[in-house]
């Protein structure tokens, strides 16, 4: 027969986190996955009640203790938990009253997966995005050419001075439009990679603002000087910090934000999923502005060429900037509201081929 020490040692062992609950609704254990989950330790929450880290309302705590006295199973999906580090969890939870010693309560973490999905939904959108802008592309660059030879030729026949103007007006907004289908196709280069550090990016981005800015734009560094040189390709990564540092430095004067102040902040994180791959060590770059936000009606199609919250923005930089990501195998991620927009920059430290 199976002793309580072993059903203990079971419980401990599974990846799963597992609470017991009295019939006061307050925890007597947990397994050390449910550690994990609340970020505190079993000694810590013991006896505290269930209101105290799991946000829920009254009608589904009023539902929780009508199982224990029933006897009746549920459970839920995408409950929001808090821990005791005050961070928000989105959760799956199922309840099983146990006669005579409360509730056993399994907590399936669904945060991964949500980000996971959104991830994956982000890169497919930006994938058929440069499918679509790669094929209008090479529509409109084949009759530029020809019309901007058109013109020279013309241009060559033409005796009188006054007509050639409007020649050249020709031949130079077919420049013009070529100018701008490259800029939507991104760097069309292979970037040449070589080891970089991070900081030494954001910086030489900072020493371009402040000379665009003549300093009216406050610059907070927070770094993590541990993260590690990577492979990466400097030019670009400068080209894609300095689009959204400069997008938000144009959205603070153009709306006159008091203050205006642009944060940059590094950290380095473990075992990260970008995408559909897992990455064992991520550099995760912040850069949080305190402008107007951007309008929620744009934040499914921010990355699109010619998308832009700005009244004077060509809506080319954050596209480009995510192309760039994606050749270094990261992305670009972001939450805004007004007074706070963080863009989040996820860039893989390992090498491709390790």
């Amino acid at each position: 027969m199976v002793n309580t020490h072993t059903h203990k040692q079971i419980l401990d062992n599974l990846t799963g986190a597992v609470l017991v609950l009295d019939e006061s609704l307050c925890i007597q254990y947990m397994n050390p996955a449910a550690e994990m989950l609340l970020e505190a330790t079993a000694r810590r929450l013991k006896d505290r009640p269930i209101e105290d880290w799991l946000s829920s309302s009254e009608e589904e705590l009023a539902v929780l203790r009508q199982s224990l006295a029933s006897g009746h199973p549920y459970s839920k999906r995408e409950a929001r938990l808090v821990t005791q580090t005050g961070r928000i969890l989105t959760v799956d939870y199922s309840v099983n009253p146990v006669p005579e010693a409360g509730i056993l309560l399994e907590i399936q973490a669904r945060d991964r997966l949500i980000r996971i999905e959104r991830e994956e939904e982000l890169l497919a959108r930006h994938a058929s995005a440069r499918v679509l802008v790669r094929g209008l592309a090479h529509e409109i660059k084949n009759p530029l050419g020809g019309i901007r030879g058109a013109a020279q030729l013309l241009d060559r026949e033409l005796d009188r001075e006054e007509l050639h103007e409007y020649t050249h007006i020709i031949i130079e907004e077919a420049d013009r439009l070529r100018h701008l289908v490259d800029r939507l196709l991104g760097p069309h280069t292979l970037p040449v990679m070589e080891q970089l550090n991070i900081h030494a990016v954001l910086e030489h981005v900072c020493s371009l603002i402040n000379a665009e800015t003549e300093g009216r734009i406050h610059i907070v560094r927070d770094y993590d000087p541990s993260i590690p040189e990577f492979e990466g390709a400097r030019d670009q990564l400068i080209q894609a910090v300095l689009n959204i540092v400069r997008n938000a430095m144009q959205a603070m004067e153009e709306s006159g934000t008091p203050d205006p102040t642009i944060t940059l902040r590094t950290r380095a994180l473990r075992q990260i999923t970008l995408g559909a791959e897992r990455h064992r060590l991520v550099c995760a770059l912040e850069i949080i502005d305190n402008g107007p936000g951007i309008p929620e009606e744009l934040a499914d199609t921010l990355f699109y060429p010619m998308v832009s919250s700005r009244a004077q923005g060509s809506g080319l930089g954050l596209s480009i900037a995510q192309s760039i990501m994606n050749q270094h195998r990261g992305l670009i991620e972001f939450t805004s509201q007004p007074g706070q927009t963080r863009f989040n920059l996820f860039i893989p430290l390992e090498s491709g081929n390790e």
